[in-house]
């Protein structure tokens, strides 16, 4: 069975979402949004280590907060945040040990399914790399600098890409060198993998797995949270 390193960026700031707080460090219900968002992972047999990439004066918090989520032989992990994401997914990449498959999944995404990163997984290890997301259900318009309308893609051929993204280590972090070596920097992950030339399938996920990044996005977040303890 492959071992999983989940590396979760969680150094952003709270400016979008107006709080003072960094988005991660928000209350969701019972706990933290990096709290929740850890628990979708920690439950997995091949989950081996979790690196967290957060700032020097948050690292510690972060621990005691993911320690406890975590089976005894799970590894984790803390490195700096670097200056763009990209910056702290190489350094977090770089700690990385035994594992043979890299997960990156946004701190702020509590949603994502463990059966959706258990899929993404092994299409990962089949094609080298894995991305969650969803078909885009509106039309996409192509502007030029005027904003005048260039072109229409095929919304058939269009997805909305997610996180977890998951990739053999190896393609990953040749991607990552060669990003860096390059001075490139990418929209996510798999911009990086593809453009060093390796081969990434979408797999399908759930609209649930949103990413919370505004005021309205955590009021749709607690309203989730509330439901499902309600249900509980």
């Amino acid at each position: 069975m492959h071992k999983l390193a989940v590396i979760i960026p969680a150094a952003g700031s709270g400016s979008r979402m107006q709080k003072e707080t960094p988005k991660p460090f928000l209350q969701l219900g019972d706990a933290t949004i990096l709290e929740h968002t850890m628990r979708r992972f920690s439950g997995l047999d091949c989950l081996s280590e979790v690196v967290i990439a957060a700032p020097d004066a948050l690292r510690e918090r972060a621990f005691d907060m993911i320690r406890p989520l975590l089976a005894k032989n799970v590894e984790l992990h803390g490195v700096k945040g670097g200056r763009e994401r990209q910056d702290s997914i190489y350094n977090a990449l770089r700690q990385v040990g035994k594992a043979d498959l890299v997960a990156v999944h946004d701190a702020v995404r509590p949603f994502v399914r463990p059966k959706h990163i258990v899929q993404c997984c092994d299409v990962a290890e089949q094609w080298g790399g894995a991305v969650l997301g969803v078909r885009a259900k509106d039309t996409i318009k192509r502007t030029n600098e005027q904003g005048i309308i260039v072109e229409t893609p095929d919304r058939s051929y269009l997805w909305q890409a997610q996180t977890p993204q998951i990739f053999r280590r190896d393609i990953l972090l040749d991607a990552y060198e060669k990003a860096h070596r390059e001075g490139f920097i990418g929209t996510d992950d798999a911009s990086l993998v593809e453009r060093a030339g390796h081969k990434v399938k979408m797999v399908l996920g759930s609209r649930d797995n949103f990413k919370i990044t505004y005021p309205f996005d955590l009021k749709v977040a607690r309203m989730k949270i509330n439901e499902t303890e309600m249900r509980a």
